[in-house]
């Protein structure tokens, strides 16, 4: 006998609520659209079609409007908030969803979802079907019969019959009569007062119903409880009436339209890219034609030299390198792509070893064929992350010259708020096509393969999808950047920079072990130190690593405040530890051991693993298009978050040394951010305190307390710095309040007495703001552009983040802008004079070189005239030079 098909009815209103709580990170796409509702909405349905995969579906909504038990009970769901603002938008949307998933709606004006589930599970049952409904909300569980469950995909729970009945005590009929005695406050159905779930369960046990309940209602032993049931014998009746889902609907369903249907994947895809959901675009981007491609693998001497010719006359082409290792330090080449026509590639396999493999052409022949080619500065070559094939070929004696683009710069300046700009990401917004992932042919986890072990058919076709849609993109891209006004930003300062970042990154720094190996034993000391007095402060022994038993300790022992609640309960993050602290020691002791048992676990015990063999440095990556600011980042590791201000920072700072015969120069921009702010305001007297030389922040603090220069205490200076560092993120008097620990009233004056000390600095933020608001975006002094989705939110602290951005990234952005072009300019120098002196790290508003002790005074001196001279600006740039055997002394 062949099986019942299969019904699922998802309870979709449910499913908006849930999936909008469920992400309450702010999404949006590129123009504004709050989008986190449609997001979990989409992945539930995703969840749903792969893990249970349906024969006939459909999804249920709520009308707008009132409904039957509306004109029953006047104050049905009367007091509901209204939908929050960020969802509003989101309903056609997740409406457009299902349509594109083509997949029936079932919905019915005056009747709630919950009514057509319920007439729908019947009529399918009646017919010889298994049905399952998707829902979270326990009112569905009444329906739960022999052929028909609840499913909490959320939770992955199903509910049986036998399921409802352990949950509650009583089977899915009398879920109904439990439901009517204690009411519901959420859908304003009123119950029996006093009336918990606990009583409305031990009496529906006794009595099966609510009509039995009342005939012998005598038998309530509890005399209080009976009185009260008896006076409310009307709301029972009436909540019961509310609370009964409706199975006779007077409509027609013909269930054969329930079944399931092919997407319609151009739909899906367009609103996928519309929404900015990239990961779920990837699934429904079909792989275009392999056959309009044409990749050809290069494994003999004549082919090879045709292709050589090709590439001198193409007089431009994409290159790829497929390597041993992510790292470009570490890695050596294992083949070659090129592509210089859209739709074909050519891959030179040099080193593949696996069973079976053919002979190929030597590594060292290729790489000296190919080395005038691509050391040839005429010849444009562009590339995904050009960088790591500069470094790559660089370390096998190559010096790749007449770079011309780069496809994830480029990517990255057109819209720097994307989260990423790998090639697969590019591939499917700008061409709508799917391209193959560096993991579906080297595998993951236990299984992944290094890419010499790759067939090489395998690799052709791969390495070859890398070149082609590289050298596509770029073509695309590259008027793209013209049209806003972006091409002089890309070829003077961020393309140029590229070569500078990889120069940095092969000269790496020397680190100190035996440095690091005693502060690794300091601090463990220190730590076992702080568990102590932690102890003590708790009056008992904890998992100090374990939040749910800090809180236990902070909040049910200390009876500490709490401050932030989460999904797992009252938050014990770092903010809330710094509040906390202000009350108590044992949260400032906490702070303690998290800043030392991180530095310890990040940096001092980490550093000496990550030495490069070959090179005996530590070489991080430095990534321009990571930061929405402009700023450089740096990961592998991250030396920019190195504490600079505490006394472990300057530890750490130790461990980072010269080679012998060299020193450390460290040049390090002086409140670059506020002289920006001076010159970007036009305020005369924050421009004529930093033309004086004056400490802008005794200055400052001058003003707001209304005191003379020299009665300006360490204090007040302190509170002037938090003001004017915080003026330029847009710091609200709540902020700053926090930050200084003061009162609000207190901080809102310091803050007026700024702006009335400096009120071009006002009226320039209040512009930034209304220009942004206008254009959708903010720029910096190279025209930069930032796009700030956040304005168009209908939430107030989102919108307001937007326009703390707004206001911060002409101010930080320029400061990236500043640096990177004296880093461009003090590389050509030290190319240009033919120095040994090496660039060795980017750290904020810092550089930091290694300089033979002999070249010296001729560096110290044009580093500094190049850093001050970069840019003109109302205000005087100042660079503070120090130099030292190490980081620490040098800074």
């Amino acid at each position: 006998m062949p099986d019942s098909p299969h019904l699922y009815l998802i309870d979709g209103s449910s499913y908006i609520y849930r999936a909008f709580y469920a992400i309450r990170q702010y999404l949006s796409n590129s123009k504004g659209l709050p989008t986190n509702a449609v997001f979990g909405f989409s992945n539930m349905l995703l969840k749903v079609l792969k893990e249970e995969k349906p024969d006939y579906l459909a999804i249920a909504f709520d009308p707008r409007g009132k409904t039957f038990r509306h004109e029953e009970y006047k104050e049905y769901k009367a007091q509901r908030p209204d939908m929050p603002e960020d969802l509003v938008p989101q309903i056609p949307y997740i409406h457009k969803l299902v349509d594109a998933f083509n997949i029936p709606i079932i919905m019915k004006e005056g009747y709630e979802a919950d009514d057509f589930i319920g007439t729908v599970a019947k009529r399918a049952r009646e017919k010889g079907f298994t049905v399952t409904i998707i829902s979270g909300d326990k009112d569905l569980l009444q329906l739960v019969e022999k052929g028909i469950v609840v499913k909490d995909t959320m939770k992955d729970k199903t509910y049986d019959s036998d399921a409802v009945k352990e949950r509650f005590g009583v089977g899915p009929s009398s879920l109904v009569e439990v439901m009517a005695l204690m009411g519901d406050k959420i859908d304003n159905i009123p119950g029996v007062p006093g009336v918990g779930e606990k009583t409305a369960v031990e009496l529906i046990k006794e009595f099966e119903s609510i009509d039995n309940l009342y005939k012998n209602l005598p038998k309530v032993k509890r005399e209080k409880l009976r009185q009260n049931l008896d006076i409310h014998r009307e709301e029972a009746e009436l909540s019961r009436r509310l609370c009964t889902i409706d199975i006779d609907m007077p409509v027609e369903v013909d269930l054969e339209e329930l079944k399931l249907k092919e997407v319609n994947e151009k739909e899906l895809v367009n609103l996928f890219k519309e929404l900015g959901f990239s990961k779920l675009l990837r699934e429904f981007t079909a792989k275009k034609e392999v056959s309009k491609k044409e990749y050809q693998s290069i494994s003999d001497k004549d082919t090879f030299d045709e292709l050589i010719t090709k590439l001198k006359n193409a007089k431009e082409f994409a290159i790829d390198l497929e390597t041993t290792h992510k790292e470009p330090m570490r890695a050596d080449i294992v083949g070659l792509s090129f592509s210089f026509k859209e739709n074909e590639a050519f891959y030179i396999p040099v080193a593949h070893e696996y069973a079976g493999a053919p002979e190929q052409l030597g590594r060292e022949k290729v790489l000296s064929s190919l080395k005038p080619l691509l050391e040839d500065a005429a010849i444009k070559k562009s590339g995904q992350n050009i960088k790591y094939e500069i470094l790559v070929l660089g370390n096998a004696g190559i010096d790749l010259k007449g770079v011309s683009f780069d496809t994830m710069l480029a990517s990255y300046l057109i819209n720097p708020s994307r989260r990423q700009h790998n090639l697969e990401e590019i591939a499917l917004e700008y061409l709508d096509y799917k391209m193959t992932t560096y993991k579906e042919v080297v595998g993951t986890g236990k299984k992944e393969i290094g890419f010499q072990e790759v067939d090489i058919e395998t690799a052709t076709n791969y390495s070859g999808e890398d070149a082609d849609i590289t050298f596509t993109l770029s073509a695309i891209l590259s008027p793209m950047l013209k049209e806003k006004g972006l091409d002089k930003l890309f070829s003077e300062v961020e393309l140029p920079l590229v070569n500078v970042l990889a120069e940095i990154e092969r000269n790496g720094v020397r680190i100190d072990v035996d440095c690091l190996q005693e502060m690794s034993k300091s601090i463990a000391v220190k730590l076992d130190e702080l568990n102590s007095t932690i102890y003590s402060l708790a009056g008992r022994e904890f998992n100090i690593n374990s939040p749910i038993q800090l809180r236990e300790i902070l909040f049910d022992e200390l009876k500490l405040t709490p401050l932030k609640k989460t999904k797992t309960g009252y938050s014990t993050d770092v903010n809330v530890l710094e509040q906390l602290a202000l009350q108590h020691e044992l949260p400032a002791q906490m702070l303690n051991f998290r800043q030392l048992s991180k530095l310890k676990s990040t940096y001092v015990d980490a550093l000496p693993l990550l030495i490069n063999p070959k090179t005996g440095r530590i070489h991080t990556s430095f990534n321009q298009t990571v930061a929405a600011t402009g700023r450089l980042s740096s990961s592998g590791p991250n030396l920019q978050n190195i504490p600079i201000r505490t006394e472990l920072g300057r530890e750490m700072r130790k461990a980072f040394i010269a080679d012998k015969g060299n020193l450390l120069l460290s040049a390090d921009y002086s409140q670059i951010e506020l002289r920006l702010l001076a010159h970007l305001s036009g305020d005369e007297a924050l421009i004529l305190a930093f033309q004086k030389g004056e400490d802008i922040h005794t200055s400052t603090a001058r003003d707001i307390f209304g005191v003379f220069p020299e009665m300006v205490t360490s204090d007040m200076r302190r509170v002037a710095k938090a003001v004017n560092f915080g003026i330029i993120y847009g710091i609200s008097p709540f902020g700053l309040s926090r930050e200084l620990g003061i009162p609000q009233k207190e901080s809102r004056e310091y803050i007026d007495g700024y702006f009335a000390r400096y009120p071009k600095v006002k009226e320039y933020m209040e512009n930034t703001k209304k220009k942004a608001y206008e254009k959708g975006y903010t720029t910096t002094i190279l025209n930069r552009r930032r796009y700030i989705p956040e304005l168009e939110a209908k939430n107030k602290n989102v919108r307001e983040f937007g326009e703390r951005t707004a206001i911060n990234t002409p101010v930080q952005g320029s400061a990236a802008d500043l640096i990177k072009v004296a880093m461009i300019n003090i590389h050509n120098k030290i190319k240009e004079k033919n120095l040994k002196t090496k660039m060795i790290l980017q750290v904020h508003d810092e550089l930091v070189f290694e300089v033979k002790e002999s070249e010296m005074e001729q560096v110290r001196n044009f580093v500094k005239k190049e850093m001050e001279g970069v840019m003109e600006l109302k205000v005087p740039v100042v660079v503070d030079i120090n130099t030292g055997k190490n980081w620490n002394e040098a800074h």
